[in-house]
Parts: structure tokens; C-alpha cells; sequence
């Protein structure tokens, strides 16, 4: 898992560093130059996050023991990915000083102004994305330790189960132990009672025998 991770590690860095040359590159054309551009950094930024979506699977898949590390790395691509998306942003409407000059000429002034209240649209909007992909984050964390709860719970049921298992058949055992000590008992004071019986019948004989020797002499 971690080997395919690095592999979108890899491919995440030769991305984003185009995305970056390209974007920088963005202000300084116009018409269907810049167009073009602009369409091709945007693909590329849809494969960026693809690669995330990606990344972010397979860190599910690690182990618990190594997950914060690779999570760790993965936030950081995200904010990468974050601050790619603001420069594209802010590139798509900006221009080189040649180039708004050549096409706003006495209003570039008000291009400016027009220019900035967008960027600070722009960056409320990215504010509110943020606070929506931490709300997400927060509720997938909170649905992975919700799982691992459940896990446990399970594991800790069936060890309950075993165990009273156990201690039915401990009863059993117990029970069929009690009945065969009875039984025995039963029987030794049987023996014990047929013992006396018999002592009682000879010593009786010896007595009349001799009762009857006696009286005949």
C-alpha cells in the first residue's frame, strides 16, 4: 500500500510543479494563447485532485500504527493543492503590465480595482472551502474511529460468548461430576448397611448356636 502511495507522491510532484511553471506563465498572454493555457492548467488540476482522491484511499488501506505519518504527508499535498488553486485563480485574471496596457489602456485603473474586489471574493470562497473540507475530514476521522469502536465491541462479544460457553460446559461437567459422586455414595451406604445386616444375622447364628449347645448338655 505505502509503495503506491509514493507512486502518487511521485506523480503529485511533476504535476504540480507544470501547474506551477504553466500558471506563472498565464499573465503574461492573452486571447486564445492564454485561453488555451488556462484549459490545460485546469485539466491538469483535475488530475491533481484525482491523485489526492487516490492518496487519500490508500491511506485508509495502512495500518493504524504507520496512518498518522502518511495522513500527515497527505494534508500537506492538500494545502499545496490549495494554494495551486488560489494562484490559478488569481493568474486567470491578472495580466502582465504590457499586456493591460495594451488592452485597457486610461482604464486599467479601474481594472485594478475591478481585479481586486474578485481576488477578495475569491479568497472568501476559498475560506468557506476550507472550512467545509475540514468538516469533512473531521467526519471521516470520526467514521474510522466509529468502525474501529464497532471492531471492538465485536471482538470484546464474542470473547463474552466463548466465555459463557465455557462456563456452561464447566456446569455441565460439574453437574454430571455431582450425580456420578451421589451415585457412588448411594451405593457405599448400601454396602455399608448389607454389611451390617449380615454381621448382625451371623452374630445372631453364633449366639443361638451356642444357646442351643448349651441347653442340650
Amino acid at each position: 500500500m505505502s509503495s503506491d502511495f509514493e507512486a502518487y507522491e511521485q506523480d503529485f510532484g511533476t504535476i504540480t510543479a507544470e501547474i506551477t511553471n504553466k500558471i506563472g506563465r498565464i499573465p503574461k498572454l492573452s486571447g486564445e494563447e492564454k485561453t488555451q493555457l488556462v484549459l490545460n492548467v485546469d485539466k491538469q488540476l483535475e488530475e491533481v485532485r484525482e491523485l489526492l482522491e487516490q492518496m487519500d484511499l490508500e491511506v485508509r488501506e495502512i495500518p493504524i500504527q504507520s496512518r498518522a505519518m502518511y495522513n500527515s504527508r497527505l494534508k500537506s499535498y492538500k494545502q499545496e493543492m490549495e494554494k495551486l488553486e488560489k494562484d490559478f485563480k488569481r493568474s486567470r485574471i491578472a495580466y502582465s503590465d504590457e499586456v493591460r496596457n495594451e488592452l485597457l489602456g486610461d482604464d486599467a485603473s479601474s481594472s485594478e480595482s475591478q481585479r481586486a474586489h474578485l481576488l477578495d471574493n475569491t479568497e472568501k470562497l476559498e475560506r468557506s472551502s476550507r472550512r467545509l473540507e475540514a468538516g469533512y475530514q473531521i467526519a471521516v476521522e470520526t467514521e474510522q474511529v466509529g468502525q474501529e469502536i464497532l471492531s471492538n465491541l465485536h471482538s470484546d462479544r464474542e470473547k463474552i460468548q466463548r466465555a459463557r460457553e465455557r462456563l456452561r460446559e464447566t456446569d455441565a461437567n460439574l453437574g454430571k461430576s455431582s450425580r456420578i459422586l451421589t451415585g457412588m455414595l448411594r451405593r457405599i451406604i448400601q454396602n455399608r448397611v448389607l454389611v451390617f445386616i449380615l454381621g448382625a444375622i451371623i452374630l445372631l447364628t453364633i449366639i443361638l448356636a451356642i444357646y442351643f449347645n448349651v441347653r442340650g448338655h
